[in-house]
């Protein structure tokens, strides 16, 4: 009895080691506790893991504040009776629970993952505890930011697909669903030729495959064609993935959707084009014994609804026109091409300005749609008499001014705008004779009706000062200056509508030719 008595101790004390070894050994941190919730064993992975040194018999509620344990918030500190060990002591199982731990050794903080189970003899109560846990942080920061990964990809405005290396699809983010009209479960299992528009040939696809099955990334533009059967255009690349062996497993596809942009682009191209159309329209004034003319026109926007033109007419006389399109912009601006089109076919023909404006309308008021109009002043001058005839269409007045400045004639209009009733009739003022020095001006409301920021309008008597102050320049100074008072006055705020006018500066010198009857 005696020798197997100390046999038994013997295999106790070989068994204990091996189990005091292999608890030195465990990767993961161990806490025990006994009675009165004391330290038993606190092993070595604890102590690196924590940065700080188990003391057996330790009343462990008293060390967690020194511990520095805190909730996830990283802020509220993990009070005693919610501590694993503590709990664990006392009958509960505690499993995978996430704690921040911050002390002196451990300034920047980790986080731990931690599970507890009670210590019992038999079936009786608990008579302590054990708690296992280990260091999550770097574990945590991939976690992290895969998640953050994840809800980029969930919540970015372009559309993410992937594929297998065969082309299913296994994965789409709610802006495909949103943009392609499929929704994720339709997708799912299919393969991007859902989207296939048809208008791209097959040589197309087939060197696209190609590339990738190269290894090599796509970037262009695509053509796709939504559930509903809609176009539309996409800014796609096309990235393959590897495994760490370096073989091909997948393919991630970002499509930006460039409809919009593109249809812009297009619209702007075009706004361009009509531009350059129209400033073609505005050749320069032609060269005329004993005058200088200038016209001048700056579009509020790229293109303009304001016309100004020099017409030569039968017997070498010379067609004068401004005009304004009722709106702004490119509708405007076909309107204005329009009427240019007309007034040069009717200028040719030997008949009076009233009749010119007759027929202009008479066409107009069948093309045009109801409201629209324009208005025009047309004056024809017969350079050799130096003498000015006019007609005007709904247009604001023009004016013959003296070398002093003051208004000499005013050319008033005397009909309706052009295009708004089919059987209107025009009629020609007297003939003005035009003396050596005088200035006929004609203008366009986007010059008198600029606006300073107070409410004041720059107005006719604004621009008849402008020209006044600057009746030695040359023609074309005056016109081009004329815009840039008007600006200046409006303090260069946005221009709201085009700024056009038309000058003509008689010679100084005395005409031989015969006077206006």
């Amino acid at each position: 009895m005696q020798v197997g008595t100390q046999l038994d101790c013997g295999v106790f004390e070989h068994q204990a080691e091996t189990l005091r070894l292999i608890f030195q050994a465990l990767p993961i941190g161990v806490m025990v506790a006994g009675v009165e919730d004391r330290l038993l064993l606190f092993n070595p992975a604890a102590e690196r893991i924590l940065g700080t040194t188990g003391q057996g018999g330790a009343c462990f509620p008293e060390r967690t504040t020194v511990y520095g344990w805190y909730f996830e918030d990283q802020v509220t500190i993990v009070p005693p009776e919610r501590f694993p060990l503590f709990r664990a002591s006392r009958g509960e199982e505690v499993k995978d629970e996430l704690f921040f731990v911050r002390n002196l050794q451990r300034p920047d903080g980790i986080w731990i993952s931690m599970c507890g189970m009670p210590l019992r003899r038999g079936g009786g109560p608990a008579s302590g505890g054990v708690v296992f846990f280990q260091d999550v942080t770097e574990h945590r920061g991939q976690l992290e930011a895969i998640t953050l990964l994840s809800r980029v990809v969930e919540q970015t405005a372009d559309s993410v697909m992937l594929t297998d290396r065969h082309g299913q699809i296994e994965y789409v983010n709610p802006a495909f669903e949103a943009t392609s009209g499929y929704k994720r479960t339709e997708a799912l299992g299919e393969t991007p030729r859902i989207l296939k528009s048809g208008l791209h040939d097959a040589e197309f696809y087939r060197q696209l495959w190609n590339r990738l099955m190269e290894g090599q990334a796509f970037s262009g533009m695509i053509i796709n064609r939504k559930k509903s059967g809609e176009l539309y255009w996409t800014q796609q690349t096309i990235t393959p993935i590897r495994e760490g062996s370096g073989n091909l497993t997948h393919f991630v596809s970002v499509l930006q959707d460039i409809t919009e942009a593109r249809k812009q682009e297009e619209q702007e191209f075009q706004l361009r084009l009509a531009r350059k159309v129209q400033q073609q329209f505005y050749g320069s004034a032609p060269t005329v014994a004993g005058f200088d003319l200038a016209g001048a026109s700056y579009p509020a926007y790229e293109t303009g609804g304001d016309y100004f033109d020099f017409i030569p007419m039968p017997a070498g006389q010379l067609g004068i026109a401004l005009g304004d399109v009722e709106g702004h912009g490119f509708g405007s601006a076909l309107v204005m091409a329009l009427t240019r089109a007309y007034l040069r076919a009717f200028a040719t023909m030997n008949i009076e300005l009233d009749q010119i404006l007759a027929q202009v309308n008479h066409m107009l008021a069948q093309d045009l749609e109801h409201g629209h109009f324009v208005t025009l002043a047309l004056g024809r001058l017969d350079i050799a008499r130096r003498c000015l005839t006019y007609a005007g269409a709904g247009h604001m007045p023009g004016f013959v001014l003296r070398t002093s400045g003051e208004v000499d004639h005013t050319l008033e209009s005397n009909g309706p705008p052009l295009g708004l009733f089919p059987g209107s009739s025009y009629s020609c003022q007297k003939e003005v004779q035009l003396e050596p020095g005088q200035i006929v001006v004609l203008l366009t409301d986007g010059i008198t009706e600029s606006t300073a920021p107070g409410g004041a309008e720059f107005g006719v008597q604004g621009a008849l000062d402008y020209i006044a102050a600057h009746h030695d320049e040359p023609a074309r100074e005056i016109a081009d200056g004329l815009h840039q008072a008007a600006r200046k006055f409006a303090a260069y705020e946005p221009q709201n509508d085009d700024i056009t006018s038309v000058i003509v500066k008689v010679s100084k010198q005395k005409s031989r030719a015969t006077d206006c009857q």
